[in-house]
């Protein structure tokens, strides 16, 4: 890994070629190399904390004075619990994954070293006598990634660039400078030693370059942004080279009549509270009129002893007024039709109620069809396609959701933080992707 400030053109230039060479690099070198980048980062844990706790005091003087968010201040925090395990435990996980170049058909295996510089075969068909034509998986080649705060960013993109072959060029933000320093001389001292390509992994310290980097769509093949919804939608806006990634996590989860009021208790809590300043947080809550007496007050009161804001509309609000304590009932706010399209990023929550407009009982089947599809309506609607989930003990109710909601990932029961590479089992990720050209998700 190599700290360079070097022309953007020499930058995309130098990782392209050693793309080439990471590319063909047997899978023990690469995992060794991952081995001494853990190691190397548990030895310097104590300078990069004490790095990371500099960038905080300036962050935190920033945020004071309006000019950094909350939620960028949050994520910069490497000592914010499980946060520091869970980057080195990701450099490990990313190693013990099977090799994505692996060359292989059903029960077929062949020699790595003979076949280095290619990936796996999903398709082979014999076109005619002698003829054969096969499909293989081969590393997109150079990675951009531009992303701000997330100092574990780092780590976890070194990890998965150098086990997948693909070369990656890292520009961070001003407002993790130190962190970014500490770790990247950790991870270099760590590859000092391994068969990686120096330029394979560069850290860009030069100002004022993203605009140049777009640019170099010959060289670069991929930018994968992480940070802002500005951020995002500059890059999209700014550069030929293809973009992977989300300009926003507005995730809802409706909650239907039928649900386990217990679980839905814990699940809210973990999808709100667990980390609001996630992508993967729940912003919106949509209730089935008729949970609204049953299940609602349980989640509401649950949230609110947490310290959750809940912006509700008139129905879901009065309902609580009948069913809470008046201390809990004066905590409420009045939603706004904005609210149902806001990343909050913090302890906020907009709630919406589903009304089916029906004479019939809840649990008849014309009451509930027209419940879920106004729930898929607003999700649909109001969603930036990231992850929604409905709770529901009806499995046909929940096939149904999963089928009509368009997002990268859509749950049944299941907290929306679940929508994360490392709980996925991928080890670590580089971002959550709301395209659908190619990948899409964790």
């Amino acid at each position: 890994m190599s700290l360079t400030d070097s022309s953007p053109a020499q930058i995309a230039r130098a990782a392209s070629a050693a793309s080439k060479s990471l590319a063909i690099l047997p899978l023990e070198a690469r995992n060794d190399a991952l081995t001494a980048i853990h190691q190397s980062l548990a030895q310097a844990k104590p300078s990069i904390l004490a790095a990371n706790a500099k960038d905080l005091e300036l962050a935190s003087k920033a945020a004071a004075d309006g000019q950094l968010s909350q939620s960028v201040l949050k994520r910069l925090d490497l000592g914010r619990p499980g946060k520091w395990e869970d980057m080195l435990q990701g450099v490990l996980d990313v190693r013990s994954l099977e090799d994505p170049r692996k060359w292989e058909l059903g029960e077929m295996h062949f020699p790595e070293a003979q076949y280095a510089s290619v990936g796996k075969i999903t398709l082979r068909t014999l076109l005619d006598d002698g003829l054969m034509l096969e499909r293989i998986t081969c590393p997109i080649g150079t990675l951009l990634i531009i992303f701000e705060a997330r100092p574990e960013v780092i780590a976890n993109v070194a990890a998965l660039a150098i086990k997948s072959g693909n070369a990656a060029i890292l520009k961070g933000g001003k407002e993790s400078t130190s962190s970014f320093f500490t770790i990247s001389n950790a991870i270099s001292s760590a590859l000092i030693h391994a068969k990686v390509p120096n330029a394979a992994i560069q850290l860009v310290t030069a100002r004022d370059v993203i605009a140049s980097l777009l640019e170099e769509d010959k060289h670069i093949d991929l930018v994968i942004p992480r940070g802002s919804n500005d951020l995002v939608r500059y890059i999209k806006a700014n550069t030929r080279i293809p973009v992977l990634g989300h300009a926003d996590g507005l995730c809802s989860i409706y909650i239907h009549h039928d649900a386990d009021t217990e679980a839905s208790v814990r699940i809210l809590l973990d999808s709100k509270l667990g980390y609001p300043a996630a992508c993967n947080s729940v912003e919106t809550l949509l209730v089935h009129q008729a949970a609204l007496t049953t299940h609602f007050p349980a989640i509401a009161s649950a949230l609110l002893q947490q310290g959750c804001s809940l912006r509700c509309d008139s129905i879901s609000k009065s309902a609580l007024a009948d069913s809470l304590p008046l201390d809990k009932v004066a905590l409420l706010q009045d939603a706004t039709e904005e609210d149902y399209d806001t990343e909050f990023l913090s302890p906020i929550l907009a709630i919406k109620t589903v009304v089916a407009l029906s004479t019939t009982a809840p649990s008849s089947s014309s009451s509930e069809d027209l419940a879920l599809d106004l729930a898929i309506a607003h999700i649909n609607a109001h969603s930036s396609h990231h992850t929604d989930a409905i709770l529901t003990a009806s499995e046909p109710i929940a096939k149904r959701f999963q089928a009509s909601v368009d997002s990268a990932c859509v749950f049944w029961n299941t907290s929306t933080r679940m929508a994360d590479g490392m709980r996925f089992g991928f080890g670590t990720e580089v971002g959550i992707s709301t395209n659908k050209i190619h990948a899409r998700g964790p």
